[in-house]
């Protein structure tokens, strides 16, 4: 996250707690992906929390370039995926996952791009401007820049469920205004801003939630 390692633990740890509280509402192995989609932010919060640890060289347990690979591989190559992978699991009609499909399709493809870029070419990190720059010379192309917006945001403009568009619009509002105003700490800082929008996905499953339990207490009475 911006600003410090103590940001990003204590941001790892709310969204943590928000996270476990959307994984106690679901009710079907189909919602477990996208209802871990907050766990799995907070886990990357906390996971940028120790990079800033070993820019500073207090990091206590592996090495900075350790953990940021492990940073960049979610952010930039499983989030691609994991994204339409659980919107596509969470579609409950054929017609709603075919049209996700593509995006699972370009978001799988990204994702081996991505992958065989972190192990092959080596990313440079360091601090600029309170944010911390991921730059790996193999995925900073434009081309790539749009199939990434593509598969982490237009899957979820294609799901039957308000809550997550309402999501998806979040994710592409913020990721427009970083490119705008912090291009150079893309990674940084809009995935920071996606894992605390990601409550959003909280409120999609207590919406649901209330509104079964209003349904069966319709039907009783």
């Amino acid at each position: 996250m911006c600003f410090s390692a103590n940001a990003s633990f204590a941001s790892s740890a709310i969204i943590a707690v928000v996270g476990m509280a959307t994984l106690a509402r679901t009710q079907h192995r189909s919602e477990w992906l996208f209802a871990s989609l907050p766990l799995l932010f907070a886990w990357h919060q906390f996971n940028e929390g120790m990079v800033w640890l070993g820019l500073t060289g207090d990091v206590p347990i592996g090495s900075l370039q350790g953990w940021g690979f492990a940073y960049m591989l979610y952010a930039q190559g499983l989030l691609p995926l994991l994204i339409p992978l659980s919107v596509w699991l969470l579609e409950p009609g054929r017609h709603r996952q075919r049209l996700i499909v593509p995006f699972l399709l370009i978001g799988g493809g990204l994702t081996l791009y991505q992958l065989w870029a972190l192990l092959n070419y080596s990313t440079d990190i360091y601090v600029r401007e309170h944010s911390v720059v991921y730059h790996n010379p193999a995925t900073r192309h434009r081309l790539i820049a749009v199939l990434y917006i593509i598969a982490t945001c237009g899957a979820l403009f294609f799901s039957g469920y308000r809550y997550i568009v309402g999501f998806g619009v979040a994710n592409l509002l913020g990721l427009l205004v970083v490119i705008y105003f912090k291009q150079y700490a893309f990674t940084s800082v809009w995935c920071t801003y996606a894992a605390i929008v990601s409550v959003l996905i909280y409120g999609h499953f207590h919406l649901r939630r209330n509104m079964q339990a209003h349904a069966n207490r319709a039907r009783k009475a």
